[in-house]
């Protein structure tokens, strides 16, 4: 960031410093908390296994007429509520595994010094004077809202009309400051990403954003920070909450704040963008506070395609996901599922499927075939041979692989760069079925395939680990490695001659069933059907893609599928119907929503059609005209 004269910017090389906004106690966290601090959590730790000196921060915002209201309504005292829902948010992200270095309070005397400490250097500078203003406020924002921000009368966020108030104030030149701040926004094009809310900022500031009121009168509202110059009233509880980004560093003087500072990257929902796209700014200027590095700004989880809210009974609690389906899954699911900045639609419907696709059957099921091949023919020690030309592709791949996982992640793509690391997998399970180690007699050759995937997978487990720390500690301890870091995976060959692998490992991610899975009878029942029960069968062309000799069983093969660009691998009982190569490049038939089920030690994905003849014999059912791999039969 380029600095104004006379500025002192401290270094930020390898300095990182992450926030979340600091959550607002008038209710128990939820899953729009929940997903921000995941993805300020995914991060922190990357940006700790690439090198950095990294500071973590969240907290909760514990100031404002709402709170009090909300502790009456308990039948509480103010403090006494703030202190049990903070504790609820600390024990909310322990659950979910959240990495943070500092969680502050603004209820903490620290926070308190700062408050005032700022006030009054903003107050002494001029830019806070007192006057009276009429307007329409929001309770729920507690802030003034222009007849331009209604939606319909009333608000466009609580869906409530704002109640005409009229009172003292005191004000902060904020509008002094909208002419530097657009230009400061259009000379820094990646100051708040992504750029769809840079432009919306831009489209406030081209006409007048007024001054801020930044107190209330004690005798409406008690509960807040004194204005250090009049204790007749309480600061705005924004003007108050935003502080916290420094508060917790020991401005002015700590040794945090000058490390750290203004390295941050600010981590907030689109519903705040205006307060800390535009009033903390314009505040950090005014006290002559360098300004801080990024706005990343993130979208909203709906449900069924709607906004979550108790009257439609769509709310979802990822705290009992965690509990169903454990931490690290819901952590990659909400990191996966949704680009960072757009809006997303969740369900436990994905979770599980998401959770079965990627995590069971492309990267639990190789783990699994792998170590039991390395104990089966290597007696679990590995023998590091230089890779051929079958391994360049996998070579080439992981070797490039942290370079772009880092390039996603700076870019704020965390669902490409999680998309990345699975396609790296699946490239993995590709090698191994070419390959096919379980025909292998050559030793150095065994070596070489085994020895590649294991490296392989080593890697995995270091650019995952942000998703998911605990899931990949697994991994890492299933290979018989510690910790590692990216720098230690940006080479292939980490792994060293004679690496043995531990005897046992649990099985990584054990595939979900559902209850409706759980409580369908395994034969069916004969007689006739209805349409609707015909329309629950997933029927598609897909191209067979190769074919090879199940390793465990003479007469069944494993058939590799394209159905319409997603790979699957299906095992049949047609080796005594066909060759290998004769069935190589047909179009055939696939029950594509058989639930997956292991045969002699590989996991079959669907089913082909065939019929049967005289004397036992199968024919494929195949498409009498060309049709592409993928199109649903019907």
């Amino acid at each position: 960031m380029d600095a104004e004269p006379g500025r002192v910017v401290y270094a930020m090389a390898k300095t990182f410093y992450v926030t979340t906004p600091i959550y607002y106690v008038n209710a128990e966290p939820h899953i729009g908390h929940a997903y921000t601090t995941i993805n300020a959590d995914f991060l922190a730790r990357w940006k700790r296994l690439d090198g950095y000196d990294t500071f973590f921060l969240t907290g909760t915002d514990e100031h404002g007429e709402k709170i009090a209201q909300a502790a009456a309504k308990a039948g509480k005292e103010p403090q006494k509520f703030v202190d049990e829902v903070s504790a609820k948010f600390k024990r909310a992200w322990q659950t979910l595994h959240i990495s943070y270095d500092d969680f502050i309070r603004t209820t903490e005397p620290r926070h308190k010094r700062v408050v005032q400490l700022y006030l009054q250097e903003i107050y002494d500078r001029g830019d806070i004077y007192y006057g009276e203003y009429e307007g329409l406020y929001c309770v729920g924002c507690e802030r003034f809202l222009t007849e331009k921000e209604l939606v319909d009368g009333k608000c466009p966020d609580h869906g409530i009309e704002p109640e005409p108030r009229r009172e003292g104030n005191y004000f902060f030149k904020m509008e002094k400051y909208r002419a530097w701040l657009r230009d400061h926004i259009n000379k820094h094009p990646g100051f708040i990403r992504p750029e769809r809310y840079r432009n919306e900022v831009l489209s406030i500031l081209s006409e007048p954003i007024g001054d801020l009121s930044i107190s209330r009168p004690k005798s409406r509202v008690t509960w807040g920070i004194e204005l250090p110059w009049d204790p007749e009233h309480v600061t705005y509880v924004w003007f108050d909450a935003l502080l916290n980004y420094v508060s917790a560093l020991g401005y002015p003087d700590g040794e945090k704040y000058k490390k750290y500072w203004p390295a941050a990257q600010h981590m907030i929902g689109k519903d705040i963008l205006k307060t800390h796209a535009v009033f903390w700014p314009t505040m950090l200027k005014a006290g002559d506070v360098e300004i801080y590095k990024h706005l990343n700004v993130g979208g909203h989880l709906l449900a069924d395609g709607r906004k979550m809210s108790k009257s439609l009974g769509n709310v979802i609690n990822p705290f009992e996901w965690s509990e169903k389906y454990g931490p690290d899954a819901v952590r990659y699911y909400l990191l996966k599922e949704t680009p960072y900045g757009l809006d997303g639609v969740v369900s436990e419907k994905g979770l599980i499927e998401r959770y079965n696709a990627d995590l069971a059957n492309d990267l639990g099921n190789l783990l699994q075939r792998v170590r039991t091949m390395v104990s089966k023919y290597l007696g679990g020690k590995l023998q590091k041979r230089e890779p051929g030309p079958a391994e360049e592709e996998v070579v080439r791949t992981s070797s490039s692989l942290a370079a772009r996982v880092r390039e996603f992640v700076d870019d704020l793509k965390f669902n490409q760069a999680l998309e990345e690391v699975l396609q790296f997998v699946r490239l993995l399970n590709r090698y191994v079925n070419e390959r096919a180690p379980w025909k292998i007699k050559d030793e150095d050759e065994l070596n070489r395939v085994l020895y590649t995937v294991i490296d392989g997978l080593r890697t995995v487990a270091v650019l995952l680990e942000p998703a998911m720390p605990v899931k990949m500690a697994e991994l890492r301890a299933a290979l018989g490695l510690g910790e590692l870091s990216v720098a230690d995976v940006t080479e292939w060959g980490g792994l060293p001659d004679g690496h043995r692998l531990p005897e046992e490992a649990p099985i990584l991610f054990p595939k979900i069933e559902t209850g409706k899975e759980r409580s369908q009878p395994e034969k069916a029942q004969a007689g006739t059907i209805s349409y609707d029960d015909f329309a629950k069968l997933d029927l598609r062309v897909a191209e067979v893609k190769s074919v090879e000799k199940h390793p465990n069983a003479d007469r069944l093969l494993v058939i590799r599928l394209d159905v319409g660009g997603e790979e699957r691998t299906v095992v049949g009982g047609l080796a005594a119907h066909y060759k290998p190569e004769e069935l190589v490049g047909k179009k055939v038939v696939l029950l594509a929503n058989l639930k997956p089920r292991k045969l002699r030690g590989v996991v079959s994905q669907g089913m082909l059609l065939a019929a049967g003849g005289e004397g036992g014999t199968l024919a494929l059912l195949t498409p009498e005209r060309e049709v592409e791999p993928g199109s649903k039969i019907s």
